[in-house]
């Protein structure tokens, strides 16, 4: 199975980081990294990530992931990469995307009258084009997989393996990783305090900034080019 990640400037690199390195261990996987350019992509974190293959030169995949992060906005209002993703769609088994990387699908016309997750501060947006935000780690939607903000990447990693190749596959790369979480609350809006909740949103809103009318563009031209 041939599987590409999407890197594109200030992503989040644990969307696709966390993911790749389960989804890699796969029987049978084969895993490219996919930008403009072979230049090196800049993650929110400073971490550089070094492209496999440029768009032009990828070929068909079997499974695309989609990362999140603060630079989908611009991602979300490129044609060629819009237009890469909606080539891919058709021969795609699996499409899939992490955290707001489910925006970027949904920008490109491919989330239409589906069920997506997404971050939840960001998941409002998926109605402006179309989609119906599922505040749940890993959204099945037909071919359609989707995972909630950022950690979520790796459950939904597990949750691919397990509905391809079967729970003890899953269990043995989960062993082998030793992924053992112990659940902490906190980590989403029902369990975290009011207080810490209305912060992260104050954050989140403030390193919006642009990124919100560069979204509603996104939104406006794909409606208007449906109408």
């Amino acid at each position: 199975m041939r599987i590409g990640f999407l890197l594109y400037d200030q992503l989040t690199q644990l969307d696709m980081t966390g993911p790749a390195q389960v989804l890699s261990r796969m029987p049978g996987a084969s895993v490219d990294y996919v930008a403009k350019t072979l230049d090196p992509v800049m993650s929110d974190c400073r971490l550089a990530l070094v492209p496999t293959l440029t768009l032009a030169e990828s070929g068909q995949f079997d499974l695309l992931c989609v990362p999140g992060g603060y630079g989908c906005s611009a991602v979300m209002n490129d044609p060629e990469t819009l237009d890469w993703l909606r080539a891919q769609a058709p021969g795609l088994q699996w499409i899939t995307s992490v955290c707001t990387g489910s925006l970027i699908l949904a920008a490109a016309g491919l989330l239409d009258g589906r069920k997506a997750g997404c971050h939840w501060a960001w998941g409002h947006y998926l109605p402006l084009f179309g989609a119906e935000f599922v505040a749940q780690r890993t959204v099945f939607d037909g071919n359609i997989i989707s995972a909630g903000g950022v950690t979520s990447g790796i459950d939904f990693a597990f949750r691919v393996v397990a509905h391809l190749h079967g729970p003890d596959v899953a269990a043995m790369i989960r062993l082998a990783l030793e992924y053992d979480p112990d659940a902490q609350p906190g980590g989403t809006p029902a369990s975290a305090r009011p207080e810490i909740v209305a912060q992260v949103q104050a954050i989140t809103a403030e390193r919006l900034g642009h990124r919100d009318a560069e979204m509603r563009a996104a939104a406006a031209r794909l409606m208007g080019e449906s109408a």
